[in-house]
């Protein structure tokens, strides 16, 4: 069984299929070519789309209960309760996709909140950084000043002197 999480559609092997549905593969064949039910190819493998294949399942039996009683026939009871299984068979499958799905995303989206929460913490501590080095900058630029003023009052000290002499 495949889970295609993109569109969140439920695959089941062909042969896995024809196991649970208990149906020949000609009819299921009839199903797919009749697009009853949706498959598709890949790997070399045919797959069954679930929840089509549960429509057409559903709407076979429909028809032949529908039909059974207009012309008074009963329909074989043993072959409504395999259709029955098949049908919560699958609809097991679908479910079980669908808790794996909603288990990815949670897993999915545990792990984006964990890594903006971690991006935030990175950005706060180089927000912290840039403030520090802004404040030694400052602190470098106030030093420097001073040293210009104390190296003008030195030499204009000395040229006095120089001056007087």
């Amino acid at each position: 069984m495949e889970n295609n999480t993109a569109n969140h559609t439920t695959w089941i092997e062909y042969d896995e299929f024809l196991k649970l549905s208990g149906l020949d593969a000609a009819k299921v064949d009839e199903m797919i070519q009749s697009g009853a039910i949706k498959s598709k190819e890949e790997a070399g493998k045919t797959f069954i789309e679930a929840q089509s294949s549960t429509s057409a399942l559903i709407n076979r039996v429909q028809t032949g209960l529908a039909g059974a009683e207009t012309s008074g026939q009963s329909y074989d009871p043993i072959f409504v309760e395999r259709t029955i299984h098949t049908i919560m068979g699958l609809h097991e499958k679908v479910v079980l996709a669908k808790d794996e799905t909603i288990s990815a995303f949670k897993s999915e989206n545990s792990f984006l909140k964990d890594a903006l929460i971690s991006m935030q913490e990175v950005y706060d501590d180089d927000k912290k950084t840039i403030d520090i080095m802004r404040e030694e900058l400052k602190n470098a630029r106030e030093e420097l000043e001073f040293m210009k003023r104390k190296y003008r009052l030195m030499w204009g000290k000395v040229s006095d002197l120089g001056n007087k002499q």
